[in-house]
């Protein structure tokens, strides 16, 4: 014969296991400090105004003159 369950105590692993699950995703969104935060945005900017810097022109089409 198969052995008996509890569903209480099913549902509260279950709730548990849920609510880790949410603790992580939680700790990933809301974890990292402000100054953190700020400092890749700031680092992203600049890497976004890098690569448009050296973007050509229009009327540029490099250095081939036919």
């Amino acid at each position: 014969m198969t052995q008996p369950i509890n569903l209480r105590q099913v549902r509260k692993h279950k709730a548990r296991k849920d609510k880790a699950k949410q603790a992580e995703i939680n700790r990933v969104q809301f974890g990292t400090p402000k100054a953190q935060r700020d400092l890749e945005k700031a680092r992203e900017a600049k890497r976004k105004a890098t690569l448009e810097a050296h973007k050509l022109q229009d009327g540029d089409k490099g250095s081939q003159d036919n």
